[in-house]
């Protein structure tokens, strides 16, 4: 290479090492990050047959679940959804609630975990109360970044498989199980988000879910056990 009078490269030699050099580590710190991201994905995805969601063991200091947010309200959501204990087991008790509350940035992938369990408890239902509970897995959002969503209902008189179609600021909604019974006993549910989801919205989800979104009825006393997804 030639040098100038001092020994040393021309100063645009020089410059153009630099930016190349720079340009190097920039895209090597891109390939990091990325691949971090992806290895980070790909363990998500690949948890095994099952992956716990929430176990409702870590509420904050007024017994909120640490993670989870209010759809409008967050003073109403303290008020009516609080974790609580029985025998070792934690959950997540909503008494008259007038709001939905959700967590999101879920690390699991509805394609190869498509089957989403819980459990609830019903504890106080009124007379005439319709609307006991729903689930609300969202595994996508739209172009607004708006939640997609599928509402699962326990209903104290729909029967079961009956289904509303939603609208644009409203959830489809499927009734899972019906009745005002049994009272103080858990009882599971198993669904196929993934599947129902197909169905719905006529397209896949995203790779990894946005979020679960619960809700108790307004004059409704309800539990929430944990939630976990599992593979086919």
């Amino acid at each position: 290479m030639t040098l100038d009078l001092h020994g040393q490269r021309p100063r645009r030699v020089e410059f153009m090492m630099r930016t190349w050099c720079l340009s190097l580590c920039f895209v090597g710190m891109i390939v990091c990050v990325n691949g971090l991201s992806l290895g980070w994905a790909e363990e998500s995805t690949n948890s095994g047959a099952s992956i716990l969601i929430e176990d409702f063991r870590s509420p904050d200091e007024r017994g909120f679940p640490q993670g989870w947010g209010a759809q409008r309200s967050v003073v109403t959501a303290h008020e009516t959804y609080m974790i609580q204990e029985e025998d070792g087991v934690s959950f997540l008790r909503a008494k008259k609630a007038s709001q939905r509350v959700y967590t999101k940035q879920m690390t699991w992938a509805p394609k190869t975990h498509p089957i989403l369990v819980w459990r609830w408890r019903l504890q106080v239902v009124p007379e005439g109360e319709g609307f006991i509970a729903a689930v609300y897995p969202s595994l996508d959002t739209d172009m607004m970044f708006i939640p997609v969503n599928t509402k699962y209902v326990w209903s104290a008189t729909l029967p079961v498989g009956s289904i509303k179609e939603g609208g644009m600021f409203s959830s489809t909604e499927m009734v899972i199980r019906s009745g005002a019974e049994p009272i103080g006993e858990w009882v599971e549910e198993r669904v196929n988000v993934y599947k129902d989801f197909l169905e719905i919205h006529n397209h896949e989800p995203a790779a990894l879910a946005w979020g679960i979104s619960l809700l108790g009825g307004s004059a409704v006393e309800i539990d929430f056990g944990s939630l976990r997804v599992e593979s086919e």
